[in-house]
């Protein structure tokens, strides 16, 4: 019952978000960024935000979440504040990167830290490698969410996965706050997730990442390779425009779900391509033990995608 409460709440409050910036005249105008047409709503991730919260909250009080978890989780309401100021006034990178920085030590304390990575046991080491981690997946996360349904179906996709290799109803809840928003948004979207959602999502991602790698190693390198479409396409694009001398702080359009975009392919079709994907790693992850196996075929996988992709539109220099 709590779950269909959520997702109708969710998808109520889209719609009344929606409603309101249309009435206020609240865009996402169109940039050089943009990969949408036509000025739409934005700001969709209050709804997703405000019902997670408040079934994370529910979660707590019932005793169906572990309360380091909670207490990690509920740090995320910072970053959603703060984005939410953002899509409203384009706040200074430095500002959000302080925020993010603040929040990311916070997190990483009630959490307990970043117990091992690779056999690595040094505490300085894996907490600097976890600060960056959380930091960099709150950034990526944000930067590819640009085409209808396409951030919101990770979320999904993650949280059901999650659930179906892990347990909790904590994932439950994520993925029908997000359903709530997604109704709006998929296809020929009428409102999108903007910064207060995206940035939400992609720091829960790296909370859960470290959560369920402090429980048992292999936990780490499940949800890298679930993750992977995401981490590898924003860290791939990364290196490429700064191997091309570009200026990393400028607005472009050259993330591979962009260029299948300016490629001719609709956006519902790229979404549909990022959830056949995920089926895919979610199968390979469920079938093979090996995780380092697993990793490598990832690797694999996502390279022969990324040669696809540069063949239908090729990453351009400048």
């Amino acid at each position: 019952m709590l779950y269909i409460v959520l997702l109708i709440f969710s998808f109520a409050l889209t719609y009344l978000i929606k409603n309101y910036y249309i009435k206020n005249a609240l865009f996402d105008e169109v940039n050089e960024r943009s990969s949408h047409t036509k000025a739409t709503p934005h700001g969709g991730g209050i709804a997703i935000s405000i019902t997670w919260f408040l079934g994370l909250s529910y979660l707590y009080f019932t005793s169906q979440i572990d309360s380091i978890l909670f207490y990690a989780l509920m740090v995320g309401s910072v970053i959603s504040i703060v984005s939410f100021f953002d899509d409203l006034y384009d706040l200074s990178a430095r500002l959000r990167l302080l925020v993010q920085s603040i929040v990311a030590i916070i997190g990483l304390y009630f959490i307990g830290g970043f117990h091992e990575i690779i056999g690595i046991e040094n505490q300085l080491f894996t907490n600097i490698f976890a600060f960056f981690l959380i930091v960099w997946f709150i950034n990526l996360y944000n930067f590819l969410d640009g085409i209808n349904g396409y951030a919101g179906s990770e979320a999904v996709f993650l949280s059901l996965a999650g659930f179906l290799l892990f347990g909790g109803t904590h994932f439950i809840v994520l993925a029908v706050a997000t359903l709530g928003f997604l109704y709006w948004n998929y296809g020929d979207a009428k409102i999108f997730m903007g910064d207060v959602g995206s940035t939400l999502i992609g720091y829960n991602v790296s909370i859960f990442t470290i959560y369920y790698s402090n429980q048992d190693s292999t936990g780490f390198w499940i949800w890298i390779v679930l993750f992977s479409l995401f981490w590898f396409d924003a860290t791939l694009t990364l290196i490429r425009r700064k191997l091309n001398g570009e200026n990393l702080s400028q607005a472009h359009r050259k993330h591979a779900y962009q260029r299948l975009v300016q490629s001719g392919w609709s956006h519902k079709k790229v979404t549909n391509y990022l959830v056949a994907s995920n089926l895919l790693l979610l199968f390979l992850t469920l079938t093979i033990e090996n995780i380092y196996i697993l990793f490598f075929i990832t690797l694999v996988m996502l390279y022969v995608m990324m040669l696809f992709i540069d063949k239908k539109k090729k990453f351009e220099k400048g």
